[in-house]
C-alpha cells in the first residue's frame, strides 16, 4: 500500500484528500487494462476517464482555472496504477491546454468532448530539428485572406495518429524566433494532415511523425493571438511540467511498493532481506527521493494555484528532481528484485521502460538545468 500521509500536508485541503482517495479506489476497480494493442487501449481509457468524471479535471471553461494540484493527485495516483492510464490522462490536458487558457467561446466547445472521453486531444510542438528548441520551429502559417495555410512537420507527437484534434504550433512571422510563432487548432480529419510514421519506443505509447501538405485552415482556428504561440505553449508548460514530476513519483511510490515486498518475503544468506544494512540503505534512499520529489512537485502546485502568473523555475525545479529520482528509485528496486527485476511482465520491468522517457518529454533534464540556472541568476 503507497504512503498516503502526504495528503496531510498543508499544501492540500479536504477536497484533494477526497479526490485522492476516490481515485485510488476507482484504479484498483479498472487498472490496469490490456495493452497488447496500445491504440485500443489508450483509446478505452479516455473512454473509461471520460466517463468516470476523472476527465473533467483535464480542462477549465472560460473563467476558470486549472486546479493543478489536482492534476498532479490524479497523474501521481494513475501512474501508480498504470503508466498509460496517466497518458491518456495528461494528454487530454496537454493537448487542450492551449485552448484551456487561450481558446475562445467557440474552440472551448471542444473541451467538452475531451473532458467527456468523447475526443482525443493531441499536443503538436516538437519538430524534426527542433525539440526542447521551440524558438527554431519551421512549420509556416501563411495567411491568405481569411484562411491560413499550414505547412512543414511535426514529430513525436503523443496521440498522433489516433487523436480527434491537434493543437499545431508554426511559425506565422510576425518578428523571428520565438515572437513569430502562432497556435491553431486542426481536426484531425482536415484534408492535408499525413501521418508520415508511427514511432515505436520502449515503453509504447501512440507517437507518431504528422506532416502539414499545404492544409487550409480557417482564421478561427488561430489560437489566442498572432504571435503568441511561444507564450502560449510555454504557459501550457508551465501548468503541466509539475504534472510530469507528478507521474514520475508515481511510478517511485510504486516501485518502492514493489520492492518493500520484495525484501520482505525473500531471505539471503540466511537472513531476511529486509534486515541486511545495505538493504535497508537502499530503501532509505529510495523513501527520501520519493518525499525530496513530492515536496517539490507539491510545492509547485500550490504555488500555481495561490495565483503566481508563472512558475517557470518551481516546475523546472519539480520536473527535473522528481523525474531523476524517480529513475534512481525505479533502478534500485529492479535490482533489489535480482534476476526477476529484468523478467517480462515483472512490474519494475515495466516501469524501468516507462520512467525513461519522462525525463526528454516537455524539457529534457539538461534543460530543466538551464532554465533554472537562468531563474537563479535573474533572482
Amino acid at each position: 500500500m503507497a504512503d498516503r500521509s502526504f495528503l496531510t500536508w498543508p499544501f492540500f485541503e479536504d477536497r484533494h484528500r477526497a479526490l485522492a482517495e476516490a481515485l485510488d479506489a476507482w484504479c484498483a476497480a479498472h487498472l490496469p487494462v490490456d495493452h497488447h494493442d496500445v491504440d485500443a487501449a489508450c483509446r478505452a481509457l479516455v473512454r473509461m476517464l471520460g466517463e468516470g468524471g476523472w476527465l473533467e479535471h483535464s480542462g477549465a471553461a472560460t473563467g476558470e482555472a486549472l486546479d493543478v494540484r489536482s492534476l498532479c493527485l490524479i497523474r501521481e495516483t494513475l501512474a501508480r496504477h498504470d503508466a498509460l492510464a496517466d497518458f491518456a490522462f495528461a494528454m487530454q490536458g496537454l493537448g487542450m491546454g492551449a485552448v484551456t487558457l487561450f481558446g475562445d467561446a467557440e474552440q472551448q466547445k471542444w473541451l467538452t468532448r475531451t473532458r467527456a472521453g468523447e475526443a482525443i486531444s493531441a499536443f503538436a510542438l516538437t519538430e524534426p530539428g527542433s525539440g526542447s528548441d521551440v524558438a527554431r520551429s519551421t512549420a509556416t502559417a501563411r495567411r491568405e485572406g481569411d484562411h491560413f495555410i499550414l505547412s512543414g512537420e511535426k514529430t513525436y507527437i503523443s496521440n498522433g495518429g489516433i487523436a480527434d484534434l491537434y493543437v499545431v504550433f508554426a511559425r506565422t512571422g510576425e518578428a523571428p524566433g520565438a515572437k513569430g510563432l502562432s497556435a491553431f487548432l486542426l481536426p484531425a480529419d482536415t484534408p492535408g494532415l499525413e501521418i508520415v510514421e508511427r514511432i515505436e519506443v520502449i515503453a509504447p505509447h501512440p507517437l507518431a511523425h504528422l506532416r502539414f501538405n499545404d492544409i487550409r485552415l480557417p482564421a478561427s482556428a488561430l489560437i489566442g493571438a498572432a504571435g503568441s504561440g511561444f507564450r502560449i505553449a510555454m504557459s501550457v508548460l508551465d501548468v503541466f511540467r509539475p504534472t510530469v514530476g507528478a507521474a514520475a513519483l508515481g511510478m517511485a511510490r510504486r516501485a518502492l511498493d514493489e520492492a518493500l515486498a520484495r525484501i520482505k518475503s525473500r531471505q539471503l544468506f540466511g537472513a531476511p532481506l529486509h534486515e541486511l544494512q545495505m538493504v535497508q540503505g537502499h530503501i532509505a534512499d529510495m523513501a527520501l527521493e520519493v518525499d525530496a520529489a513530492a515536496l517539490l512537485i507539491y510545492r509547485a502546485a500550490w504555488t500555481k494555484d495561490q495565483g503566481a502568473p508563472r512558475i517557470t523555475r518551481e516546475a523546472a525545479m519539480a520536473k527535473l528532481y522528481a523525474t531523476e529520482a524517480a529513475q534512481r528509485v525505479i533502478d534500485a528496486a529492479l535490482q533489489l528484485h535480482g534476476g526477476d527485476g529484468v523478467r517480462q511482465g515483472m512490474a519494475v520491468e515495466g516501469l524501468y521502460r516507462e520512467i525513461r522517457a519522462l525525463r526528454i518529454y516537455e524539457g529534457a533534464s539538461d534543460v530543466q538545468k538551464v532554465v533554472i540556472a537562468r531563474a537563479t541568476l535573474d533572482g
